[in-house]
């Protein structure tokens, strides 16, 4: 306990949870829009066209000054989700083959400026390879209030826009017969997706932000089924995996901080995947068995019900051994859950000794119903 309340009280643990947090909150807001447009890829192609960016504003700046930095990778984020665009629009190329090439090309860019740059020497130089896959602990005080001004900026637009950008991620068609100008909300929309990428740049690189800006939200489509609440959870998911890998990094060492939050926000969307209520996989699962075990329940109750039309006699029973051939399966489960409903009684059939079964009057009223229902259907 000593050692956590020791660790919460480190200045270098509490700014990476900060700008954590920070990174969690604009990248899950932004990326439930992403998710939602379908535009996955998206964020990986910007989140690397984001280094010939990094690269421009060291050289600019001459020095590694975070605000020049994040500058240039906003705007080299900010031109090639445009170029894509302008491909997507003016070409017959596909979304997926622009973004494909547009990454390609950025990257490159960036990785040939960053050779050279680092080929020059200097500590401030050799730093900037940092931007590919993060690192948390270079995070200054100073830089929080630069990752908090533009998540500021976006959480401002998204409020501001939020009717015209849930028309434009929903139904566009619909937004553009209302005279909005669906252009430049979408426009608007893919630069807002470069600004949560400029936050996450230093915590973890160009190469694992699009986790960071996918994974809240693809966790929080699991629980929701709102633009809102999908929003916001997603938010807070960010926040977890930020906040949580941030924790768990700084107590061993040797873990950056970046992978660890990728890693952490991955398990949030397993387990969505897994127990989200109605949609993970085992509530399916269960719904599905459920739903087996009614069919074969009612396919037993059906054939009890046949047998004693076939001895003209509404008590005759039936053995479970006849049901167990007849259905080519146990079915002492199924009759198990007529039991329990009501629908039959175990009855004594001398001589013999293995379970017989017979219709109550509500199985037989049941079992009527469900012919007439399935009569219906059949006339459909």
């Amino acid at each position: 306990m000593s050692g956590l309340i020791e660790l919460l009280n480190s200045s270098i643990v509490q700014t990476v949870a900060l700008g954590a947090a920070i990174l969690g909150i604009v990248s899950g807001t932004l990326g439930a829009f992403a998710v939602l447009r379908q535009q996955s890829l998206l964020g990986d192609t910007l989140s690397h066209a984001a280094l010939p960016g990094v690269c421009l504003g060291f050289l600019i700046a001459g020095t590694r000054d975070m605000g020049s930095i994040l500058f240039g990778a906003f705007v080299s984020g900010a031109l090639a989700a445009v170029l894509v665009l302008v491909i997507v629009r003016h070409t017959r190329l596909k979304t997926d083959a622009a973004l494909g090439i547009v990454l390609s090309v950025f990257f490159a860019v960036g990785v040939v400026l960053l050779t050279l740059i680092q080929g020059q020497g200097g500590a401030a130089r050799l730093d900037l390879a940092t931007f590919l896959f993060g690192q948390a602990a270079a995070i200054l005080r100073s830089d929080l209030w630069i990752m908090g001004g533009v998540t500021l900026v976006a959480l401002a637009l998204v409020t501001a826009l939020w009717k015209e950008f849930k028309l434009v991620t929903f139904d566009p068609d619909y937004a553009y017969t209302l005279g909005l100008r669906v252009g430049v909300l979408d426009v608007l929309l893919t630069v807002m997706v470069a600004l949560a990428i400029v936050v996450g740049l230093q915590l973890v690189g160009v190469v694992l932000m699009v986790a960071m800006l996918i994974a809240p939200a693809a966790a929080a489509r699991q629980w929701v089924t709102s633009l809102g609440g999908m929003v916001l959870l997603s938010a807070v998911f960010g926040v977890v995996a930020g906040v949580g890998g941030a924790l768990i990094s700084a107590t061993a060492r040797g873990l950056s901080t970046g992978p660890v939050v990728v890693l952490v926000a991955s398990a949030l969307v397993l387990v969505s995947i897994l127990l989200a209520p109605g949609r993970g996989l085992l509530w399916q699962w269960w719904f599905a068995w459920r739903q087996q075990q009614g069919l074969q329940a009612q396919r037993v109750l059906l054939s009890v019900h046949a047998i004693s039309l076939a001895h003209d006699d509404p008590a005759y029973s039936a053995g479970q051994g006849m049901l167990d051939a007849l259905h080519h399966v146990p079915t002492r489960r199924a009759l198990s859950k007529l039991h329990a409903q009501g629908l039959i009684r175990p009855v004594a059939h001398a001589p013999e000794t293995t379970p017989h079964w017979e219709l109550t009057p509500a199985g037989h009223a049941e079992a009527e119903a469900v012919l007439r229902r399935l009569q219906r259907e059949d006339h459909r």
